[in-house]
């Protein structure tokens, strides 16, 4: 039985036709992007801003204002409900209640009270409390992670490869970054810890199929001293794209079912990620090379150059469609 190929042989695609289209693309993401940050900003969790976090489940879809409006009755300052799930199950956000563990645990049992009563059927299915401090101290933490990650991946790309390589692989990562951060912003979804570990997460992998393609594109600048940069550059990703999809689709098809089959506890994680790797995916062919390009990248540009025993270069040429 022959293996199946998702790209065949000798795969010959002029991807970098598309290059200025792809540059006015990326724009326009992060554009919109940074302002989502900037107009709604991200929908910290508790993890981030402290407070109280009450699940339930109804037996039926619940009036938002209804429930906002019996919460609020209770005394413990303004409170913001958001949908989940199936639409019958809500989250219900509080500022922690001052008085300690005592107090909290006093809240939590006259929301459980006011819901279950009010809500026949309904059940609370988890009370979570963060206080300030810790908040605080999660969310500095969260920000150093990233932060070291970007300086770690910086000083390894400086010596791994040569600037423009390195440039147009961070330019390529902020752009994984910023798009993913809108699209939280966007939908609003809930901002905690387990959405910085996707965003680590997807620094590993989009700068691991970077590299990958990079050093493609190295070895082919050595082995084809006078081929045109696209040229070179569309060779490359070609030679590239089977290992490419092979790990993408993978990684695609199991988050997906993740996204749509998987608890919400993870839900957010796992949306980050599938958005992740599909903007790293794109960014690894489109931006880091559209670097390259603007940089005129080329074998002069970091290597003596080589001639045979008659003083000829080595020269490869390949015909795109």
């Amino acid at each position: 039985m022959r293996p199946l190929k998702l790209v065949p042989d000798n795969v010959n695609i002029d991807w970098l036709r598309w290059r200025n289209v792809a540059t006015v693309f990326s724009i326009a993401m992060v554009v919109a992007s940074i302002a989502f940050l900037v107009v709604r900003g991200l929908n910290f969790g508790i993890d981030f801003v402290g407070g109280q976090v009450v699940r339930a489940t109804f037996a039926q879809p619940v009036q938002i204002d209804e429930l906002r409006g019996r919460i609020d009755a209770l005394g413990y300052g303004e409170s913001t409900i958001q949908e989940f799930g199936g639409g019958n199950e809500v989250a219900i956000r509080l500022a922690v209640p001052e008085g300690g563990e005592d107090a909290a645990s006093r809240s939590a049992t006259e929301i459980r009270s006011a819901v279950e009563d009010n809500y026949p059927g309904a059940r609370v299915d988890s009370v979570e409390a963060v206080s300030g401090k810790v908040s605080g101290e999660l969310f500095q933490k969260g920000a150093m992670a990233l932060g070291f990650a970007m300086i770690a991946i910086t000083i390894y790309i400086w010596f791994r490869f040569e600037w423009q390589f390195g440039l147009g692989a961070l330019l390529a990562l902020a752009q994984d970054m910023v798009v993913t951060l809108g699209f939280f912003a966007a939908t609003q979804l809930e901002f905690n810890l387990n959405t910085i570990a996707a965003l680590l997460t997807i620094i590993g992998y989009s700068l691991n199929d970077k590299i990958v393609i990079f050093d493609r594109v190295r070895e082919n600048l050595r082995k084809y001293r006078k081929m045109e940069i696209v040229e070179l550059l569309n060779l490359s990703i070609n030679e590239t794209l089977a290992r490419t999809v092979m790990t993408s689709l993978t990684l695609i098809v199991a988050l997906t079912a993740l996204v749509l089959l998987g608890p919400d506890v993870i839900f957010g994680f796992s949306l980050a990620m599938l958005l992740g790797i599909v903007v790293g995916t794109y960014s690894s062919m489109f931006v880091g090379n559209g670097v390259l390009i603007q940089f005129k990248v080329g074998p002069e540009s970091f290597m003596k150059k080589e001639t045979g025993p008659a003083g000829a270069e080595r020269v490869g040429t390949r015909e795109l469609p």
